[in-house]
Parts: C-alpha cells; structure tokens; sequence
C-alpha cells in the first residue's frame, strides 16, 4: 500500500471494533540501542484488556501469538504479545512487548525508524480478544501532520490511545497522555495576561524552568523533567482558555471545526519547539 494512501488507511482501520494505540519508536522498541529483547512496547494495561488469554499471572512470561501486518511497508509477520512478567515471579520486570519480527529486516525494528511516528491499530477477533495488529509507520513529516491532525500531537514517550472513548478501556488507561500533575496550574496561579493571549513557547519554558531547575540533574534527565513539566503547564492554561468556550457548544459546525483546528494547531507548534527551546537553556546552564 502506497504511502500516500495514509488517510483511507487511517478511515479503514477506524471502525467501531478498532482501537488504536500511537506513539513514536523508541530505541528500546527498534535495534537502536543494541537491545536483545527489541520490539515495540504497549501500554501493559492495555494488552492486557484487549487480549484476556494474555492475562495469565501466574503463568511466568505467557505469550499470544497474532497477525502483524506493517501496511506502510508491506510487511506482514505472524509474531507474539508477550508478557515479561518476572517480577511477580522473583524478578524485576513487568511489561509487554510485540516480538517476532526478524531482526533489522522487519521496518519496526529499523534503527533509521526511531522516532518515527507509529500507529498500532487493533481489531476484534469473533472471541472478543485482539487477533489482528495492522501497523503505519510514518515516513514522512507530511504523513505526520496527517495522523497527528486526527489524534493531536505525539510526543516521544507519550502514547495515545484512540479514540479515547473507546468503550473497552477505562480512562485510567490514558494516562501516558496525561501530564504530570504537579505542575498544573491552578487558575488563579495563571497570569491574566496568559488567559488573554496564549504565552509564547518561550514564556512556558521559562516557566517550566523555574518551577524545575533541578541543576543537579545529568541534562538528559532534566531535560525530560523540564518537558513533563512544560506539558503540564500548557494544558492547564488550554483548559482554563478553551474549555469554557467549548462546554458552551458550539452553533455550527464549522465554529467548531476553526476552535479543533486552532487547537491542535497551538498544539503541534509547542510541540515542535519544545525540545529547541529546552536543549538551549541547558546548553546555556
């Protein structure tokens, strides 16, 4: 499937027994960082509720076997969900990962792939578990603009799951969405002059900053710190700005639509500059 077909391939995996889980490949999911254990990682949780044979506690490291299909690459495996479940036996992990794709040779674990943007959209089986995984991986800055215009942005480390109402899963399972919440702002810990007009990115960082110098930090660890805390902030002034206007409704669809894409697009410029605007205050520090 040609690349350019992304949006019907984004309207066919969309119906009502799909549910998809988006993030950016990390260096632990491809073979960036020379991990023997390579494969994308999912949210445990959310395996867990969507494949109920996975679900086997006492069962140590239990796997499922499923269709995988990479559609951007034209790529299909029959590979494993497999729950690393040690630490309930002795150890000290606990997570999911897909594996079973066969080295670099397979596009999720692609060194140049690390990054990327990655949809992982998963069906229903007529038992009511997940039995198909059918994969986008972005290759493209445009095909990008593209998913994250339908789901918002994505940050690396950041998953999503969507739609976010999907019925099956509780909202607790969102929470690699979600900001850290002690950075939140309260409403009248915002400056007015914010809730008039939308702080500059610049502004939110600085904020971030003061409220997270943690000097003593190694810059990596502060830097990812500093972003948590910044996406705090930024939501807390979005919500006290935007979410009056949108519990009062809207009179057309297309003032709704204008607010959507005002939204989104505020989001996707933080996003853009966020990690920028943070490497050059630790350059500076």
């Amino acid at each position: 499937m040609p690349p350019t077909r992304i949006p019907h391939w984004l309207d066919e995996r969309s119906g009502r027994e799909s549910v998809w889980y988006v993030k950016r490949l990390s260096g632990n999911d491809t073979l960036a960082n020379g991990s023997h254990q390579a494969g994308p990682y999912i949210p445990r949780e959310f395996l867990l509720e969507s494949m109920p044979g996975l679900n086997r506690p006492n069962t140590l490291n239990p796997r499922i076997r499923l269709d995988v299909s990479v559609d951007s690459h034209a790529d299909r495996r029959r590979a494993s969900a497999i729950w690393y479940n040690n630490r309930l036996h002795g150890g000290t992990r606990n997570e999911i990962r897909l594996t079973g794709f066969g080295g670099s040779g397979s596009a999720l674990l692609d060194p140049c792939n690390t990054g990327a943007l990655s949809i992982f959209a998963f069906s229903e089986g007529k038992t009511d578990a997940v039995s198909v995984c059918n994969v986008w991986i972005c290759r493209t800055e445009a095909e990008e603009d593209i998913v994250e215009e339908r789901v918002g942005p994505v940050d690396p480390g950041r998953g999503v799951i969507w739609p976010p109402d999907y019925p099956h899963f509780p909202s607790t399972l969102l929470h690699e969405s979600r900001p850290s919440a002690d950075c939140r702002l309260r409403p009248d810990e915002i400056p007015a002059e914010w809730l008039s007009g939308f702080p500059s990115g610049v502004e939110i960082v600085a904020k971030s900053t003061e409220m997270r110098p943690e000097l003593s930090l190694d810059p990596d660890r502060r830097l990812l710190r500093r972003r948590e805390c910044e996406f705090a902030i930024f939501r807390s002034i979005e919500e006290s700005r935007e979410l009056p206007a949108i519990k009062k409704g809207f009179a057309t669809m297309d003032r709704f639509l204008a607010c959507a894409q005002t939204i989104l697009q505020r989001r996707k410029s933080r996003s853009g500059r966020s990690l920028e605007l943070h490497a050059h205050a630790i350059f500076r520090e």
